[in-house]
């Protein structure tokens, strides 16, 4: 699923982006430009903005906390979505699809015990930033595994 978050959703659109999916964040657009783009490019928009999430025509759900457990909760029920990664797929900061990235490219660039311990590197093409799945990596992972475990016990 494609989404789009406007500029009160920023944390929510790195955590969507955590778990695998295409999500723009356009901190700086008006209403307008933000309706007119999820419709372009047949996106969801995510919205706190009670008005923008009921203009007609404009694909969107309202988040309703302002807290980001209970928006990824929401998010998940309503959509269906797992909250199960299929790793590092994309980058959190710009949203481009990670690529595989050698020692030689990452040397230099990331921490040298970071090159001796990690097996697997990606980098972004676009912001050239690098991902590996370390302890950060995994702390997100059990904070996710949290998450399913709230949501196991509320849908049944």
């Amino acid at each position: 699923m494609r989404f789009l978050a406007d500029g009160m959703l920023g944390r929510l659109a790195r955590w969507l982006r955590v778990l695998g999916h295409d999500v723009l964040y356009a901190p700086d657009l008006d209403d307008r430009a933000l309706a007119r783009l999820a419709r372009l490019e047949g996106r969801l928009l995510l919205t706190r903005d009670v008005a923008l999430a009921r203009q007609r025509g404009v694909p969107a759900l309202l988040i309703t906390s302002d807290r980001l457990d209970d928006q990824l909760l929401q998010v998940a029920r309503q959509l269906r979505l797992s909250l199960e990664t299929p790793g590092l797929t994309r980058c959190l900061a710009c949203n481009t699809p990670l690529v595989a990235a050698s020692r030689d490219q990452a040397a230099g660039r990331v921490p040298p015990y970071v090159l001796a311990t990690q097996p697997r590197l990606s980098q972004c093409p676009a912001c050239q930033r690098f991902y590996w799945p370390g302890t950060h990596w995994a702390r997100m992972q059990e904070h996710l595994a949290r998450l399913r475990g709230q949501l196991e016990t509320t849908c049944g």
